[in-house]
């Protein structure tokens, strides 16, 4: 059992520190004596602006899991309020959903957010939502007990609202700030919050939270913010060339969740086990190391891969996912796959669609995209190069059986080790 503000013989700020994990704080004397002392309240916000959360979000869902683990309670705040009108965009201003999606999208990420807490024990977590006090409230009460607390002059000054002067920026963003404030407010009024994280890029917003608080004549309180999470090539975290990585399994398969994880350069994995993974430090240092020693086995990537792609879609989705880039490299079995694990992991490659009869194989190969000509299909089949669901191909001009079909619609082609393609049979 882990003790309060401890994780193991390190204290939870160290930890958090030594994990990258604390960018800025308002005060940092004050957030030691909290996070390494007794159990105190804390929240964290997520805005329903999609139907799903994404990989972007893990820093802020792991952190609260950090701290719930350590002995803290959290509140996860899901925005049906603030959901509703958007934080201000560098770039432009924000389409408003109707507020019948938005409630949709509430009702989703609380449940996306339900498996990284407990909702059991002394410190369970509690699921708010910002519109039960926000919606209620009357625009002269808000103007009254909110706006009164807020010098223009400070919102002005915030960079992306000053960013967005010229271009115009409309009122309803720029109040966003104030119902993020009385967020803090109401939840350390109602639930005894002390303190409020999130990411960088809502310093801002975070820190005129703590100040309404002390206006209202409550408090003190306290935030933290973890760093933005960038790649070392420059290009966005959390995104690929079929979009963001989300944590809904129906928008982004457990598979490709797993792929994109270990998938990771080489020079961002370390930093990313740090923010993500629950290993302590000797096991991530030893991680390192052995990674540094034995670069061409990717061993940090397997480590990160397996451990968030069983936290956020399970053990055997995990399972799966690893048996599937074993498989399908020849490395394991391909009868062991679901067919819903089996067809993702064919999808990231390329899934070839086949209505009737099955042509022969050496024709599948060249369809499939494997090979550019039939005279490079009976070449590569030759030499010992191609495979059917593993087998090596000896006949180019072999018809394929039905028996040979995976779940009764799926083959698997591969050229040599690497390079591999699906085969769909469609009624």
């Amino acid at each position: 059992m882990r003790r309060c503000g401890r994780i193991r013989d390190v204290t939870l700020v160290d930890d958090l520190l030594w994990r990258g994990l604390i960018q800025d704080s308002t005060d940092p004397d004050e957030l030691r004596k909290k996070l390494d002392g007794g159990s105190i309240t804390f929240y964290v916000g997520f805005d329903p602006t999609a139907a799903s959360l994404h990989v972007g979000h893990l820093m802020q869902v792991c952190t609260a899991r950090r701290l719930q683990l350590a002995g803290h309670r959290p509140l996860l705040l899901v925005g049906g309020a603030t959901g509703q009108i958007g934080d201000p965009r560098e770039s432009s201003e924000r389409s408003l959903n109707p507020p019948e999606v938005v409630e949709g999208w509430v009702q989703r990420i609380r449940e996306q957010l339900s498996p990284f807490v407990t909702y059991d024990g002394d410190n369970a977590a509690t699921l708010v939502n910002n519109l039960d006090w926000t919606g209620p409230m009357s625009v002269v009460d808000f103007l009254r007990d909110v706006g009164k607390h807020f010098p223009v002059n400070k919102m002005l000054a915030r960079d992306v609202v000053r960013n967005r002067l010229e271009s115009g920026i409309s009122f309803t963003e720029f109040s966003y700030q104030l119902l993020q404030s009385n967020d803090f407010y109401q939840l350390h009024v109602q639930h005894g919050c002390q303190l409020q994280f999130g990411g960088s890029d809502q310093w801002g917003n975070i820190t005129a939270g703590v100040d309404f608080v002390r206006r209202r004549g409550a408090g003190p309180v306290n935030a933290f913010v973890t760093p933005l999470v960038l790649k070392a090539d420059g290009t966005k975290f959390g995104k690929t060339e079929g979009g963001a990585v989300w944590l809904d399994p129906a928008m982004t398969t457990p598979y490709s969740f797993y792929q994109f994880w270990i998938n990771s350069d080489d020079r961002d994995v370390n930093q990313y086990l740090r923010y993500f993974s629950f290993k302590s430090r000797e096991e991530l240092e030893e991680l390192e190391k052995a990674t540094a020693e034995r670069p061409q086995a990717r061993l940090a990537q397997r480590a990160l891969a397996e451990e968030l792609t069983a936290l956020v879609h399970g053990e055997e989705e995990a399972r799966q996912a690893v048996a599937a880039s074993q498989a399908l490299f020849g490395r394991g079995s391909l009868d062991e796959l679901s067919a819903d694990t089996l067809r993702a992991a064919l999808a990231e490659a390329g899934l070839h669609p086949v209505r009737g009869e099955l042509p022969a194989v050496g024709v599948l190969l060249k369809e499939a995209g494997l090979v550019a000509s039939a005279n490079e299909a009976r070449r590569t089949i030759t030499e010992g190069g191609a495979y059917l669901n593993n087998e090596r191909i000896t006949d180019g001009e072999a018809v394929i059986p039905a028996s040979a079909l995976l779940h009764g619609r799926f083959l698997v082609l591969r050229r040599g080790k690497r390079t591999f393609a699906g085969v769909e049979v469609l009624p």
